[in-house]
């Protein structure tokens, strides 16, 4: 698979309606640059089409589905929140916390095998179909744009256009959609309810979030306002990794060079009785010996006009080509009206577009898919050893044991209880131990709140006795609803046989600091 590393495209050439530049291969730079270094404004003109149709359902509804997902609840809880703050993420019904970081890290592998394997077969869908630079971009910015500007290579424009008002009044609609689309960002990290009351209060009660707000629509406004397919060809690593993530089997949007080549304007072919008739030296003849042997590509340049990145597709796969098939609809407008069929340029494989045969079974397209069915097993697995509650018990601060005037060992412990159920559930702490132990704790029984996490200070206390070369088998036990039942080592600590330790006071009490211990 040979990608061509940027498009060539002049700077000198001739300019369209639009003020684009057309290909002159004469001269010719990088897409978005000029020959003396200055950016060039990319404003494609849209080709309407079968594709342009798909898409524009398709990013309305990716639109509406990040808008309404903070909205939806289950079981009382938003349908995806990711509550920083609190430590606690819902996605799809279920909570996840700081100590499911193993969950957390087998769902973005998931994602991103999934984006491969799609490559793998389908080429760049997602940066031309589902990606958010592409959909808030093509489908929202440009629009309004256009409505302000008027549309690249079309008569008919009104007094916004004519007047160059519309270049100024399309910044504060920038500004209203980004702040919009800020706040629904925001809302993934903080609920919609919170949200509600931060956008109705003052910004002094919640400065970082008034703060997070501003920034995030600063950088909207910095994307689609002036960076743009900047975004895709520079900042995007995505594209320089399609010569690994493609092969000649990935289904990927090509030119046609041997229906299209030669490109030339069509001229109309000299009628048989003409033919018949034409004197010595008759040039017709020629002329339509010409025209039979151009191809289908008649060089209007539509194709690079309507592309959002100012590629042309014609020479070649290249980085910048972002797949949204936007040269497509315009080539099969100009096949309708010279009367070619259609597909000069259509969705193909390289290996089809040279007369190989199609292969969809290939070492790549395998892989992923067990990779994937590999990772989904270990999340299945992993998620169903959760149970409805996290125990994690941690040592005490300070020294790791003491030694009490009754003769007992005693260390301190913290217990941290993490409530996985919707509702309010009451956890029993206990002990397993030699005989003689026991458990202290100001209560035994630990109140949890939905989704909530408690730590409880504890002290366990021994006898001398059965600490056999400085260790005691000590396991604390947890009790709950719907029969919950789990049983946590933890490392005891004592005195070693034969170093004498004296009598002393406890030690510091319970809860006192963060220390590791033993879970």
């Amino acid at each position: 698979m040979t990608i061509v590393s940027s498009n060539l495209v002049p700077t000198t050439a001739p300019r369209d309606a639009s003020g684009s530049a057309t290909l002159d291969e004469s001269k010719s730079v990088l897409s978005t640059l000029n020959d003396d270094g200055s950016r060039r404004w990319i404003h494609p003109r849209p080709s309407p089409g079968r594709f342009l149709s798909a898409r524009r359902w398709v990013a309305y509804g990716l639109i509406a589905l990040f808008v309404a997902l903070p909205l939806i609840h289950v079981d009382g809880r938003p349908l995806v929140l990711l509550d920083i703050v609190y430590r606690r993420f819902y996605l799809f019904g279920s909570t996840f916390y700081p100590t499911d970081t193993l969950l957390l890290g087998l769902m973005l592998l998931g994602v991103f095998i999934t984006i491969f394997w799609l490559t793998a077969l389908l080429g760049r869908v997602w940066c031309g179909w589902g990606c958010p630079q592409t959909v808030y971009m093509e489908f929202v910015y440009r629009p309004i744009e256009r409505f302000f500007q008027g549309t690249p290579g079309r008569a008919g424009k009104g007094w916004l256009q004519t007047s160059g008002a519309g270049k100024v009044l399309k910044y504060p609609v920038y500004a209203a959609i980004s702040l919009a689309l800020a706040h629904t960002f925001l809302a993934y990290f903080v609920g919609w309810e919170r949200l509600q009351h931060w956008v109705f209060g003052s910004p002094l009660e919640h400065s970082a979030g008034f703060i997070v707000v501003m920034l995030v629509t600063a950088g909207m406004m910095f994307d689609f306002a002036y960076f743009r397919e900047q975004v895709c060809l520079v900042a995007c690593p995505y594209g320089r990794m399609q010569s690994v993530l493609l092969d000649r089997q990935s289904m990927i949007i090509r030119y046609d060079e041997r229906r299209g080549e030669p490109r030339g304007k069509k001229v109309a072919k000299a009628s048989p009785a003409a033919d018949a008739t034409s004197a010595p030296g008759d040039i017709s003849l020629p002329i339509a010996q010409a025209a039979k042997d151009r191809g289908d590509c008649i060089d209007c340049h539509m194709c690079v006009v309507t592309c959002p990145t100012g590629i042309d597709i014609r020479n070649g796969l290249q980085m910048e080509c972002i797949g949204c098939a936007q040269c497509i609809d315009a080539c099969d407008t100009v096949m309708d009206k010279i009367g070619r069929p259609r597909g000069l340029i259509r969705y193909a494989t390289e290996a089809t577009m040279r007369g190989e045969k199609f292969r969809l079974w290939r070492p790549r397209t395998v892989l992923y898919p067990v990779v994937l069915g590999v990772i989904a097993t270990a999340f299945v697995l992993v998620l169903a050893g959760t149970g409805i509650a996290d125990i994690t018990v941690l040592r005490g601060q300070g020294r790791p044991f003491a030694v009490t005037p009754e003769g007992e060992v005693e260390n301190n412990v913290r217990v941290k209880i993490v409530n996985r159920l919707p509702e309010p559930a009451t956890y029993t702490l206990g002990l397993d131990g030699p005989a003689g132990a026991r458990l202290a704790t100001e209560k035994a029984s630990v109140h949890v709140g939905p989704g909530e996490m408690v730590t409880t200070p504890a002290q366990i206390f021994v006898p001398a006795g059965a600490v056999k070369d400085g260790k005691a088998g000590v396991f604390i036990t947890i009790t709950g609803p719907d029969g919950f039942a789990k049983r946590v080592p933890f490392g005891f600590l004592g005195p070693v046989a034969g170093v004498q330790t004296p009598a002393q006071p406890p030690a510091t009490a319970p809860g006192d600091g963060a220390a590791g211990g033993a879970e």
